[in-house]
């Protein structure tokens, strides 16, 4: 006699109470959810923060203007082209006896969509887009060093905390105690005469790594700093000491135990140092101490536009409107990554 239990989805009847039969249902019986039933699903918190960005109404509206931004500033050569003008070509036959552009609004028609600068005649909107990929450029660029830089000072000195620590945090205290603007108003000069001389053919490109080097030597502290706090929480941790235990050595307890868990903190961070180096470099621009002609920057429109703007103030509104919209996009959207990375946050 075959035994019902052994038949894969069968109903095995047995003993019950006054002999009545019970159904058990087998593995093969249960019936997976339809309808309004859901399965509950199990998420990351990266699939977590993603869910709780996308339901952020400021994080879209701030992202796609981020967006087109970035995209006109990245892709300025290719707008040039299609524009049919660069930021450094001259119209001086577009300007009057005193150096002002023909026509109404500083000169805007059909080709020059926001006229054109005066003394010089270049168009305006090129000047932008590619000042934009100059600001763009540099910001990230010093974002990157920056936190790269901090984290790296900030995980050894957490994790290995002594002797370490205290000779970091000592380094630390050093650069904080030098005031940036000062240090660059005297440093970049100096080294560019140390570098070039006398010699009056300075590279641009130089003067826009100097920015960056410069803008990195004073940023890495504070990534520094919150990185060796949160490092000093973790390597206490269960997940560490039993990493330890197994004889994991130290390059491993770092960067593959430590690390992954404060990526969050890093992102929040580079999202938001973006827009203080926009305002930094345009700042240093400002000071002609910053980028150099014939590199296209927005600090520097500014400068000059001083001498126009009883005249011709949309010379100076243009730049001023588009660092403010770069750093107003980019701190509103630091905002919501810093929000959706939280899990505690209840937006």
């Amino acid at each position: 006699m075959t035994n019902p239990a052994s038949t894969s989805g069968a109903q095995a009847p047995t003993g019950g109470i006054g002999g009545a039969a019970v159904e058990v249902l087998t593995p093969l019986d249960v019936v997976p959810p339809t309808g309004d039933q859901k399965a509950i699903v199990g998420r990351s918190p990266g699939q977590l923060a993603w869910i709780r960005l996308k339901r952020d109404k400021s994080a879209f509206v701030s992202g796609i203007t981020l967006l087109i931004l970035m995209v006109l500033g990245l892709g300025a050569p290719l707008i040039s082209l299609v524009y049919g003008e660069n930021a450094n070509d001259t119209h001086p036959e577009l300007l009057d006896e005193f150096g002002f552009p023909l026509g109404v609004n500083g000169g805007m028609s059909s080709t020059h969509w926001l006229g054109l600068e005066p003394g010089l005649g270049r168009d305006l909107f090129m000047q932008l887009v590619f000042g934009m990929r100059t600001s763009l450029f540099v910001a990230f660029g010093a974002a990157a060093l920056t936190v790269g830089i901090g984290v790296l000072v900030g995980i050894v000195a957490g994790f290995f905390g002594g002797l370490v620590d205290s000779v970091l945090n000592w380094i630390t205290d050093i650069v904080y105690a030098f005031p940036f603007l000062i240090f660059s108003l005297a440093a970049i000069p100096i080294i560019t005469n140390r570098v070039y001389g006398d010699d009056p053919h300075i590279s641009p490109s130089f003067r826009v790594w100097m920015v960056i080097l410069i803008l990195t030597l004073f940023g890495w502290p504070y990534t520094a700093r919150l990185v060796r706090g949160q490092v000093l929480s973790l390597r206490e941790r269960e997940f560490v000491e039993a990493a330890r235990a197994a004889g994991a050595p130290a390059t491993h307890l770092l960067f593959r135990q430590v690390l992954p868990n404060i990526w969050a903190p890093i992102l929040v961070v580079f999202s938001l140092a973006v827009p203080g180096y926009i305002t930094a470099e345009a700042a240093l621009s400002f000071l002609n101490i910053g980028v150099i002609e014939p590199t296209p920057d927005l600090g520097r429109m500014i400068f000059r536009s001083i001498n126009y703007l009883q005249t011709d103030p949309a010379f100076t509104l243009l730049p001023g409107v588009t660092i403010f919209l770069l750093v107003l996009t980019f701190n509103l959207f630091g905002d919501s990554v810093r929000d959706a990375l939280d899990p505690k946050s209840s937006r």
